[in-house]
C-alpha cells in the first residue's frame, strides 16, 4: 500500500551522568577527584534512501529512541556515547512538528542527511570542578535529559510537470502513452488511487518527469474525493498539464470542469494556481460533430487561450496530438527557471526544546508572606544533582539561581533579607 504520510515520536538519548569519585591508592593519603564525564546521548538522524518511494516503514512503528549515554566512571573514565538512530526516508520527505505543523526539514535537493534531534550532552565528572579553593568537589553534573518530539512526515513527490483533471478524463492512459510509467487503467472513476511518476523522453530534448495524481473533484481542496490526499504531490512542479474530456463523454461540460479544477487548485495553494498551465483536450477520437455544430475543442480554445492557456487536441487512446503537446511542454520548461521548490525550515527542535527553557514558578506562600516557594522541572533537576550538604556545593547551587534569573525573580516578587525560600524539601534564608 502506498504510504505518503506518517506520524512518529522521536526521542534522543539521555546524556550520561558525570561521576563522583576520588583517587584511593596505597601511600596516597588524599587523592584528588577522578570522576569521569558521562557519554553523550544518541541523536535522531534522517537520511535520504534512493531505494525508497513511500513512507511504509513508519506505518507500523510509532516510537523511535536513540541510545542513552553511559555514566562516567572512576579513574577519569569517560562514559560510552549512546548509539544514533538513522531513519531512512524517500527523497522529497518533509519533516514537520506535529503540534504546530511547522517545517523542521525538507529531505530533498542537496539535503541528504540531517540531525533532527540531538542527543543530550554528557555530564561532567567531579574532576572538572576541582579548584585551588575547592579541592574536594563532592558533586558532578548530570547528563542532559532525553528530548522528544512528535513529528509528521509527508512525502511530496519531485516532478517537473503535474497532471491534473477530473476522474476518468484519461490521465492514466496519457501517462502510459508518453512515459515509462505503468498505471492501472480501467473504465471507472478513481482507477488511480496512488500518485504515479513517469519519465517522459522527448526526441532531441532533455525530457522531464511527470506526476499523475488521482482525479480531482469539486471540493478536493477541502478533502472531497481523493484530491486533498494527493495535491501535495504536485506542489514542487514547475508546470501543469490540465487534461479534460473534450468529448464530454460522461455528460460533463469540459469548460466547466476546467474552471472547477482551477478553482480547487487556487483554494489549495496560491503557487499551484499561478503555475504555467497547458490544456490537453483529450478524447478527440470520440468527438462527432454534425453540420453547423461547433467543435468542442474550438469552444475550449475560445474560452481559455485568451487567458493564456494553450489548448492541444489529443487522443491518449490513439496517440494523436501527443508529440506536439510534449514538445510544447518541454520548450516551456526550458524557459522556466529550474528552481527547486524547497520547503524552508520554520522550527528548530534544538532551540524549542533546550533544557534552559524548562519552566519554574515563584510564588508567595499564602499562609506566610515571608516564605517564597520556587518550584518547577528546572529546579527539580538541579536539586537532583547538587550536594547541598557541602558548602561548595551550596555555593554552586546559588550561582545556578543567579545565572538562571531565579534570584532576580524573587527580588521582583518582593523578597527581603531574612525571608525564607522553599524549594521542594529545601528551606533556606535569603540574604542579598
Amino acid at each position: 500500500m502506498f504510504a505518503d504520510r506518517a506520524k512518529i515520536l522521536i526521542v534522543s538519548g539521555k546524556g550520561g551522568d558525570g561521576h563522583v569519585s576520588f583517587r584511593r591508592e596505597k601511600y596516597v593519603a588524599a587523592g584528588g577527584p577522578d570522576g569521569g564525564d558521562g557519554g553523550n546521548g544518541g541523536s535522531i538522524v534522517f537520511e535520504v534512501d534512493e531505494g525508497l518511494n513511500t513512507l511504509a516503514p513508519f506505518r507500523h512503528k510509532y516510537k523511535f529512541k536513540a541510545g542513552d549515554g553511559q555514566e562516567g566512571g572512576k579513574k577519569r573514565c569517560h562514559g560510552k556515547d549512546g548509539q544514533d538512530i538513522i531513519l531512512k526516508v524517500p527523497e522529497g520527505t518533509v519533516i514537520m512538528d506535529a503540534a504546530s505543523g511547522k517545517v523542521i526539514a525538507d529531505m530533498s535537493g542537496d539535503n541528504r542527511r540531517q540531525v533532527i534531534l540531538k542527543g543530550g550532552r554528557g555530564g561532567k565528572g567531579n574532576m572538572n570542578f576541582a579548584t585551588a579553593t575547592m579541592q574536594v568537589p563532592k558533586f558532578a553534573q548530570p547528563g542532559q535529559p532525553a528530548r522528544e518530539i512528535e513529528v509528521r512526515l509527508e512525502l511530496k513527490l519531485i516532478a517537473d510537470v503535474g497532471l491534473v483533471g477530473f476522474p476518468s478524463v484519461g490521465k492514466s492512459t496519457f501517462l502510459s502513452r508518453v512515459s515509462n510509467a505503468q498505471p492501472k487503467i480501467a473504465a471507472y472513476h478513481f482507477t488511480t488511487l496512488v500518485p504515479n511518476l513517469g519519465v517522459v523522453d522527448v526526441e532531441g530534448c532533455n525530457g522531464f518527469v511527470i506526476a499523475d495524481i488521482p482525479g480531482l473533484i469539486e471540493g478536493a481542496s477541502e478533502g472531497a474525493g481523493l484530491g486533498d490526499e494527493f495535491l501535495r504531490h504536485i506542489e514542487r512542479c514547475r508546470m501543469l498539464i490540465h487534461e479534460v474530456d473534450a468529448a464530454g463523454s460522461e455528460g460533463r461540460d469540459p469548460i466547466d470542469d476546467i474552471n472547477k479544477i482551477n478553482n480547487e487548485l487556487s483554494r489549495y495553494s496560491e503557487r499551484l494556481a499561478n503555475l504555467p498551465q497547458v490544456i490537453a483536450a483529450n478524447k478527440t477520437d470520440l468527438i462527432f460533430t454534425e453540420d453547423g455544430e461547433e467543435d468542442p475543442v474550438e469552444k475550449i480554445r475560445k474560452e481559455f487561450e485568451p487567458k493564456g492557456y494553450k489548448v492541444f487536441p489529443i487522443s491518449a487512446a490513439t496517440g494523436k496530438g501527443l508529440k506536439e503537446l510534449l514538445y510544447y511542454v518541454q520548450n516551456r520548461l526550458d524557459e522556466i527557471p529550474k528552481e527547486e521548490q524547497f520547503f524552508v525550515p520554520e522550527f528548530d527542535p534544538e532551540v524549542m526544546l533546550v533544557e534552559e527553557n524548562l519552566p519554574y514558578t515563584v510564588e508567595i506562600d499564602p499562609d506566610d508572606p515571608h516564605t517564597f516557594i520556587v518550584e518547577g522541572p528546572k529546579i527539580d533537576k538541579m536539586l537532583g544533582y547538587t550536594n547541598l550538604d557541602s558548602e561548595k556545593g551550596f555555593q554552586f547551587f546559588q550561582k545556578f539561581l543567579k545565572d538562571g534569573g531565579i534570584l532576580n525573580d524573587l527580588e521582583e516578587a518582593g523578597i527581603k533579607d531574612g525571608d525564607t525560600v522553599r524549594m521542594y524539601g529545601l528551606h533556606f534564608e535569603y540574604y542579598k
